[in-house]
């Protein structure tokens, strides 16, 4: 529950609670408290201040945690699995799943993807197949033809802290 302070309304004293998030022009002049995950909520910080993110629709089914491509779809932009198999490169990751045809949030690289598993913290990491992670980096020599793409370095088990390169088709 969000922290309160005591105010003078109408010539009286009230509890006035702080807003978590915000309506915009109406909340005006109220005190902002930070959500259950101990940030500010987007909706009450300045434009141009907050999270790197597009919102797009998903042209598939994508998993909590996966990479993925933005591109273009009849002049429409929508996201899908990035993939080092067929030329999709990563443009961020989503942090919850996406149902296929619906809209859903993807996060820029150069931040912490921390919807995944199986990580080794201090391990290097590169695109993989369906929006997933590889350690191994490609072969040039064996891999013709594949999107060679560095994502980042593990903190955890299920953190990956993500760095934007530009891929390399090999």
């Amino acid at each position: 529950m969000a922290q309160g302070y005591i105010d003078l309304v109408g010539g009286k004293l009230k509890r006035v609670l702080a807003i978590v998030t915000s309506a915009g022009a109406g909340d005006a002049g109220k005190i902002p408290a930070l959500g259950s995950d101990g940030r500010l909520d987007s909706s009450v910080m300045p434009a141009g201040i907050g999270a790197n993110v597009v919102v797009a629709v998903a042209s598939e089914a994508i998993g909590a945690g996966k990479f993925v491509e933005l591109f273009a779809d009849a002049g429409t932009l929508k996201m899908r699995l990035a993939d080092n198999s067929n030329g999709r490169a990563a443009w961020g990751y989503v942090r919850v799943a996406v149902d296929a045809d619906a809209s859903g949030t993807a996060y820029r690289l150069n931040t912490a993807n921390a919807a995944l598993s199986g990580l080794t913290a201090g391990a290097d990491y590169y695109l993989g197949t369906a929006g997933g992670v590889i350690s191994t980096p490609l072969d040039p020599d064996t891999d013709i033809g594949k999107l060679s793409q560095f994502l980042g370095r593990a903190a955890s088990a299920t953190e990956l802290i993500t760095a934007e390169y530009a891929p390399v088709t090999l």
